[in-house]
């Protein structure tokens, strides 16, 4: 009892009571090291020769895992504990700027997140930036004994080789044609229209899409073209690596599409170092990689896929591209969301990015651009998923069209409109159905839904129309979503096919916006709209009165065009009996 109250008058024995931690780690040195943080307050009680400290910020260094006695650690004031150990910085080196370490620096352990690439001192069992359990990856940023920890001795880069230079000297001597590697063939056109002309020398492509769209298909038809042309007289290599594939498998899908091209190369390879090395040997036209998040660089933090390693071997691909001007190509995952998987500044880095995209359950592929930096972003590739690859669709229109029978009173509430997708235009077709006394008021699909009760409201008030006791459903055919404002009189012919139990006689195309008034209004190309009607066969055209007597004088004499000022004047011309 005497020695308790002895204990509790004592101030250097009272602190420590307050401080469950300090207790813990008296008692569990080793279980003080792993769980606390040693990033700041580091303090040792004196170095030796024979054996090395162990840090700790709890007032006591621990050699061996016995601690010193109680008297050295309550010797130290606490003004030693709060000021941490700074070390002066020399002046700034090629190093420094580069992010290297020098040899002989003792190696500091770091916790990397697999998923989301944040960096932690310690381990806690779960990511403390994302919450994801189990992703916390250990990392040693120190040298190995044999060189810095990410290697670039692939991509040597002289000073002299980096000098500005004027702007009419970089083109000089350069022809048109060696700006871009052409694609020949119907499907090489499809692909070169959404590049903007073609493959551009020394740029780095991403292609993104879901699981199973096509991705590997469409970068080995293209690898296969590229290789097949001859037109600088001499073989072009172009080499295929896959990190999800072996070589086998690969050759396999090749023979299954019919490519035997002699200058394709195989390789399947992970390791940046690794691949570059192989490649450069081959001088290859292209160098094609799927995937990127498969491959990493040795050095970098965090396994292949994560955020530091996507972003890493992408800049490492990007200098490997403009350094030997052979252009790469790249394929990226996906994630729920639909964008590619990878730090956003994935797609910063890139020269272009391009989305593939189809339906679960239909043939059909579109690529669109949604980068570009050597053309535009409004072109669209359509393309048909078969035995043998993707062939090319000579008609994308064909895809949103079904066979219309008007003498088949099933299929009232059918209208056809034409809309743009970047340069080309497309007509697809808009259905209707107006069911009354259902318990379900209205459901679109494809379709913005502000944008559809404005037409029902416009057609109920300037058209007179009784559609309030009817329930209204409006869909677009294959699933395409209309965005712009030209396939508002489609939707408005439609709705009154439906209800009015009329079919709207075959060969006829609606071009046009709505207003609130129930005026038609002008849309934007045109001539471009016609001109795709006319080439499908068809007869008629409504389009806006304003716009009549331009579209007549574009020579479609096969076709007539029919202008209206409003709802009332298309409801009277379409849906009467001649």
């Amino acid at each position: 009892m005497k020695s308790s109250v002895r204990f509790f008058h004592s101030p250097k024995q009272f602190l420590p009571l307050f401080n469950r931690t300090h207790f813990l780690s008296r008692q569990f040195p080793q279980f003080s090291r792993q769980f606390h943080s040693t990033t700041l307050r580091l303090c040792s009680a004196g170095e030796s020769q024979t054996v090395p400290p162990v840090w700790s910020i709890y007032g006591s260094s621990i050699a061996n895992g016995v601690p010193e006695s109680s008297g050295n650690v309550n010797s130290q004031s606490s003004s030693d504990f709060e000021k941490p150990q700074v070390k002066k910085k020399t002046n700034l080196g090629l190093g420094d700027l580069v992010g290297t370490r020098k040899k002989g620096k003792a190696n500091r352990t770091n916790w990397v997140c697999s998923d989301c690439g944040y960096t932690d001192g310690q381990w806690w069992g779960m990511c403390r930036a994302c919450e994801s359990v189990g992703t916390m990856k250990r990392y040693s940023a120190g040298e190995s004994d044999e060189g810095p920890v990410v290697q670039r001795t692939w991509l040597p880069q002289k000073p002299e080789e980096v000098q500005p230079v004027r702007l009419l000297e970089v083109n000089k001597g350069m022809k048109q044609l060696d700006w871009r590697i052409p694609l020949s063939g119907l499907f090489g056109n499809e692909v070169a229209r959404v590049l903007g002309g073609g493959l551009v020398p020394g740029s780095l492509v991403l292609i993104g899409g879901d699981p199973g769209v096509g991705k590997s298909t469409l970068l080995l038809q293209m690898a296969a073209i590229i290789a097949d042309v001859h037109d600088l007289g001499e073989p072009s290599p172009v080499v295929y690596v896959s990190g999800e594939e072996s070589v086998e498998q690969i050759g396999n899908r090749a023979d299954r599409m019919m490519i035997a091209t002699e200058e394709l190369f195989l390789y399947s390879s992970t390791d940046i170092e690794d691949i570059v090395e192989k490649v450069q040997p081959l001088s290859p036209r292209a160098l094609i990689i799927d995937s990127i998040q498969t491959v990493y660089l040795r050095g970098v933090a965090g396994s292949a896929g994560g955020l530091m390693q996507v972003k890493e071997c992408t800049s490492a691909l990007l200098r490997f591209a403009k350094k030997t001007n052979i252009p790469v190509l790249l394929a990226g995952h996906v994630t729920k969301s639909g964008d590619i998987a990878g730090p956003r500044v994935l797609e910063h880095i890139v020269d272009a990015v391009l989305y593939m995209e189809g339906e679960k359950f239909s043939s059909y592929r579109l690529l669109r651009s949604v980068k570009n930096r050597f053309g535009s972003t409004d072109e669209l590739g359509v393309f048909e998923m078969s035995q043998l690859g993707l062939q090319a669709v000579s008609n994308p229109s064909k895809i949103f069209l079904s066979e219309q029978h008007s003498d088949s009173e099933f299929l009232a509430g059918l209208a056809v409109a034409v809309i743009m997708d970047g340069s080309r235009s497309f007509l697809i077709e808009i259905q209707a159905l107006c069911v009354s006394g259902s318990t379900v008021s209205r459901h679109v699909n494809g379709i913005q839904a502000s944008r559809a009760d404005m037409i029902i409201s416009v057609l109920m008030k300037q058209a007179g129309l009784k559609l309030q006791e009817n329930a209204i459903f409006l869909n677009v055919v294959s699933g395409v979503a209309l965005t712009e404002t030209a396939g508002d009189l489609a939707v408005a012919a439609a709705i009154c096919s439906s209800f009015l139990e009329f079919p709207i006689p075959n060969g006829i195309a609606f071009i046009g916006e709505i207003g609130l008034g129930g005026e038609l209004r002008m849309v934007s190309r045109m001539e471009k709209r016609v001109s795709t009607v006319a080439k499908l066969g068809y007869r008629k055209c409504i389009v806006p009165k304003s716009a009549e007597k331009s579209v007549a004088t574009l020579g479609f004499e096969q076709m007539e065009f029919i202008g209206c000022k409003n709802l009332k004047e298309v409801i009277n011309v379409v849906f009467t009996t001649p």
